[in-house]
């Protein structure tokens, strides 16, 4: 059994940005055999459930009306970093394209849909300190 840092959003918490959730039943699933530990980092960096939508510019999150919110992005990274380490995780699940937990691929910051390459920020900060990170759709890839 294997204690797993999981997007709420993706356990049917209603935490994203529009005030609903990304309910994903595989990931639920997890919880059969391993403990799951549910995080929204946007909410644990202190914004409000709903909120205006928020991309990756430049190495800064900022909303689709232009607020800068990466020190709320950060907060909110490094609370989800603490209870990984805490709990001792195996990695965690979090929400594919997220700009706090997309892997690999992300909104390009342009608020038209496009992607392109990179992490989000809890994202990052979970792969700079050991834990691996996979998104909704890459749970054939998990090891334990």
């Amino acid at each position: 059994m294997a204690n797993i840092i999981v997007s709420a959003c993706l356990l049917g918490q209603p935490c994203t940005y529009r005030g609903d959730s990304n309910y994903c039943a595989e990931v639920c699933r997890l919880a059969e055999q391993h403990t799951l530990i549910a995080v929204c980092p946007e909410q644990m960096g202190g914004l409000p459930v709903p909120r205006p939508p928020a991309e990756i510019v430049g190495g800064q999150v900022l909303t689709r009306d232009g607020r800068n919110v990466t020190a709320e992005y950060r907060r909110g990274a490094e609370a989800v970093l603490r209870l990984a380490q805490c709990h001792t995780a195996s990695c965690a699940v979090l929400k594919a394209r997220s700009p706090s937990c997309g892997k690999g691929q992300i909104y390009d910051g342009t608020f038209t849909g496009q992607k392109c390459a990179g992490n989000g920020i809890a994202a990052e900060m979970l792969l700079d300190n050991g834990v691996p990170v996979y998104t909704e759709e890459e749970l054939d890839d998990i090891q334990f």
